[in-house]
């Protein structure tokens, strides 16, 4: 049998058999809390952040307890199958059929392999699904990821209805134990997304959902055991310690960032303080998907920018209310953090990529791009970014 060499991953899920991986288990164990609970709950977390990684986890973790649907809309779910209830019910049924036709519960599937035939509005469904949670010899988790590819669809808040309405009813009616949905939006926002308008943006079909309170940052020690696992392969004679608190203060454990410095040094050849900065620089210049999407909100959302702004240009000390809408959607995109109370740029590559944004965007317009690089910026050196000031900074540690 020919032996998979690891290496680190950055782009898509983490296979602990063929990438290094942060050890998950401590994070299993309160998703699994949570589960047993019979909780519904969303991990809705910026862009790359482990979501889907996790999932995986997660069933691999609970299907000796518990029959596991997991879903990804976005493989699963094309847009036409929200145009309407009977498509996106059609699409819903085969998937889940699907998913019991690959897995390890071939009774429970040869019992309702026809058992949405003919079934096209949202009613129907629930019954049929109730059917066979009853029937059924472990509890029935779903898991959906990738839950925004239905933000826009009021079809899909429907179908979360009906989901509420079991739930409030689950001792007369059966239905799932358990839901996962997993997103960079939650309910409340893709609510606001369909129906913008004040009297309902704030109704959400789904309030029994409970709060994900679970760390998915990465600390010091995380990195600490990824990079024990790669130097028992590769020997390069590391310092294990300072290399994960450096690259722990570069990324404040933001995962995407984590694995990409470790990519990078990876292929440097180089696990020192030098591989560390010749990671950071080549992080800030490249163009990747992570970076398009926090500019993407900034160019979109005029709120949004001006807060970030005021952020960092301004030299303000802001509380993070999480009442306010910029602050929960910056925190909601991965913008901030809660720093002791106040809110902070989430990490130091973020800060420097989205300060050489503005400074870029802002050098036309005159008056502007003064205010920014005067003495108020005490990271503005010459018009420029002295990024050593800002890697000095430690507000970042926990």
């Amino acid at each position: 049998m020919i032996k998979i060499e690891r290496c680190f991953n950055i782009t898509g899920a983490c296979n602990p058999e063929k990438h290094y991986m942060v050890d998950l288990k401590s994070r299993l164990v309160q998703v699994k809390e949570m589960v047993d609970k019979g909780k519904y709950f969303v991990i809705n977390r910026g862009r790359q952040y482990g979501k889907t990684t996790l999932l995986k986890a997660v069933k691999k973790y609970l299907e000796d307890e518990y029959i596991i649907i997991d879903m990804d809309f976005q493989m699963q779910m094309s847009s036409a199958t929200f145009l309407n209830e009977q498509s996106f019910v059609e699409a819903f049924s085969e998937a889940f059929i699907e998913i019991l036709e690959f897995s390890d519960n071939k009774d429970l599937y040869e019992k309702n392999k026809n058992a949405f035939e003919g079934v096209t509005n949202m009613v129907r469904l629930f019954k049929k699904i109730s059917r066979i949670c009853r029937s059924a010899s472990k509890p029935v988790i779903l898991m959906i990821d990738e839950v925004d590819q239905a933000s826009n669809n009021q079809v899909f808040l429907d179908f979360l209805a009906q989901l509420r309405g079991y739930y409030l009813n689950r001792t007369e009616l059966p239905t799932f134990h358990s839901v996962i949905l997993a997103g960079v939006h939650d309910i409340r926002n893709l609510k606001g997304k369909i129906r913008p308008d004040e009297d309902h943006k704030h109704n959400s079909p789904w309030n029994i959902s409970s709060s994900f309170e679970v760390n998915m940052n990465f600390s010091s020690k995380d990195i600490e055991g990824m990079l024990t696992e790669y130097e028992k392969d590769h020997h390069t004679g590391m310092d294990i310690v300072k290399i994960s608190e450096q690259i722990y203060n570069y990324t404040s454990g933001y995962p995407v960032l984590v694995s990409m410095f470790c990519y990078l040094m990876d292929g440097y050849h180089k696990w020192d303080t030098e591989g560390i900065l010749e990671a950071s620089k080549e992080i800030l210049v490249k163009q990747l998907p992570l970076f398009d999407t926090l500019i993407n909100k900034l160019e979109d959302n005029e709120k949004l920018s001006t807060f970030i702004h005021n952020l960092l240009f301004n030299g303000k000390s802001l509380p993070y209310n999480v009442d306010d809408s910029a602050i929960n959607q910056a925190s909601m995109y991965g913008f901030i953090k809660n720093k002791d109370g106040v809110a902070v740029i989430a990490n130091r590559i973020f800060e420097v990529r989205i300060y050489n944004w503005y400074i870029s965007m802002e050098a036309t317009e005159n008056s502007i791009f003064a205010e920014g690089t005067n003495d108020k910026n005490q990271f503005i050196t010459s018009g420029n970014l002295d990024m050593e000031k800002v890697i000095s900074r430690s507000d970042y540690l926990n």
